[in-house]
């Protein structure tokens, strides 16, 4: 019998990773692989077809984790024009079954089947058999999903928990809210725990607390499409560091413990909490420092039970395409 091959992908404005995966080798092990710059291509169809094409292989299903909110199978990827349609890739490409995830759920997809290798461990507890799992991700925005176990495998469900509004634990943060409330309507968690959240936090320790910016960094900032990378930089930069940037970033990483508690209560995450996105690995000895698990965990009365959960860095960056991968495999939809 031939072997049921699947493409999944990871859509994002600034890449597409596609890839073929068979039931026999599973996720971790794609048949084929490729990663093409979003941006040059007219739409989704014209990447895939051209994968296809160079891989000469048929496809009947379909599974692609997409930067953007998805409604009725239809997605419209953020930093790009692009609207994403399951029904018309399906026609077009003439696949049987065409499923687009956002990418936070395919990220939380992945989560089940990740490795040793595939994580760092903050807080080493024992997860709790068929434990809800609950998942973190700044990035750019500030993703939040879930996975529940369903009897037989874990399912994952989208959130948009990251634009809950944002509580104030401490005099300072009460502060930050109140100058953030200044310049918008709703204060989220993404406003200050994000690669968009990261300039808030500079501003405020800058204009606020009056903290000196250095001249590098200013003009580095400048002239920055993204300012997220800039200061994190500063702030890690051994020889230069910035003082204020290095500030922000450990504020950053406070608050970001303190909702990972909160997600770790709202679902009873017995199962772990596990941090994904793209920040922080990249700040990883900034998490390892203490902050993070002091804010996870001063949960009052219930801060002895959030300790017992226990708490994950995701370090594989190619989580996005694991996961969808595994859900095109099981049909996890």
């Amino acid at each position: 019998m031939k072997e049921k091959i699947i493409l999944a992908g990871d859509i994002g404005g600034t890449k597409t990773v596609l890839g073929l995966f068979e039931a026999a080798t599973g996720p971790h092990m794609p048949v084929a692989e490729a990663t093409f710059p979003s941006a040059s291509y007219a739409g989704l169809e014209v990447i895939v077809r051209e994968f296809l094409n160079q891989v000469g292989k048929d496809v009947e299903v379909a599974c692609f984790g997409v930067a953007g909110p998805v409604t009725g199978d239809k997605a419209r990827i953020t930093n790009l024009p692009w609207v994403v349609d399951a029904a018309v890739l399906g026609r077009e490409l003439r696949f049987g079954t065409v499923r687009l995830l956002n990418d936070l759920e395919a990220v939380a997809n992945a989560v089940p089947i990740l490795e040793p290798a595939d994580l760092y461990t903050l807080n080493e507890k024992k997860a709790a058999a068929g434990g809800t799992i609950g998942v973190l991700a700044p990035g750019t925005g500030l993703g939040e999903a879930f996975l529940a176990w369903d009897g037989a495998t874990y399912r994952a469900y989208p959130s948009e928990g990251g634009h809950c509004s944002f509580a104030p634990r401490t005099p300072l943060e009460v502060e930050l809210l109140r100058f953030l409330l200044e310049r918008f309507e709703h204060v989220s968690y993404e406003r200050v725990c994000s690669g968009l959240g990261l300039p808030n936090l500079y501003a405020f320790f800058r204009e606020r607390e009056h903290m000196e910016e250095l001249p590098y960094v200013a003009e580095q900032l400048a002239t920055a499409g993204d300012p997220a990378p800039v200061i994190v930089r500063a702030a890690m930069d051994p020889e230069r560091p910035s003082p204020l940037c290095r500030r922000t970033l450990e504020t950053f990483v406070s608050i970001l413990g303190a909702e990972a508690g909160n997600l770790a209560l709202k679902v009873l995450a017995t199962g772990g909490i596990y941090l994904g996105g793209g920040i922080p690995p990249r700040i990883l000895p900034v998490v390892q420092a203490g902050a993070f698990m002091q804010t996870y965990q001063h949960k009052g009365r219930f801060g002895a039970m959030v300790a017992q959960m226990p708490v994950y860095v995701i370090l594989n960056s190619k989580a996005a395409l694991l996961g969808a991968a595994r859900a095109g495999l099981h049909g996890l939809w």
